[in-house]
């Protein structure tokens, strides 16, 4: 294949692997969300997480990002490291510190579902003790699993989520990232 050279119609000669012209790249694009660029910029430093929140990001299960319409591990634990100026008396602030709290609820009723699940499989192995292990083994996945839905129940009353506004609820559900593609 002969290169076209320069000319006065295009100054720069294209190299031998340019595209069409008609060709249009397929690309999909992750960008933070508005609510994180907000975060970012009243930001004033860095908090430390407390072990109940620490032990609660641990306990939820990793995420699958197909679309980045939920929050996942990571950027949870990105809201709660933030500091907020507690001063400053901003629409966006308050958002920021509303968000904040909310997903720390979230984050800390998360202990209170996987430790009433394991109480409950643990005293119903202790009751089941004079039985065969088959016997067991069958009652305790349900146990444990129902076990998961008491302990969310617990969570949100001890952690006072229940009485909170669906707004509040609705923030700590907003992505961090927008899917673009």
């Amino acid at each position: 294949l002969k290169q076209p050279g320069p000319n006065a119609a295009n100054p720069h000669p294209s190299p031998s692997h340019a595209l069409p012209p008609n060709f249009i790249m397929a690309a999909n694009l992750v960008v933070p969300s508005d609510i994180t660029v907000v975060e970012e910029k009243k930001t004033i430093g860095k908090r430390s997480l407390k072990p109940w929140e620490v032990t609660g990001l641990m306990g939820m299960a990793p995420m699958l990002h197909l679309h980045y319409s939920k929050l996942d591990r990571g950027d949870k634990r990105k809201i709660l490291s933030r500091k907020f100026d507690t001063d400053d008396t901003s629409e966006a602030n308050k958002i920021c510190i509303r968000r904040q709290e909310a997903v720390r609820k979230e984050v800390v009723a998360t202990n209170f579902m996987w430790d009433t699940a394991l109480l409950m499989a643990g005293l119903t192995w202790w009751s089941f003790r004079r039985y065969n292990y088959q016997s067991r083994l069958v009652a305790l996945p349900f146990i444990f699993y129902g076990g998961t839905f008491v302990g969310r129940a617990i969570g949100d009353m001890v952690t006072g989520r229940n009485a909170e506004f669906a707004r509040d609820r609705f923030l700590a559900s907003l992505p961090a990232k927008v899917y673009y593609n």
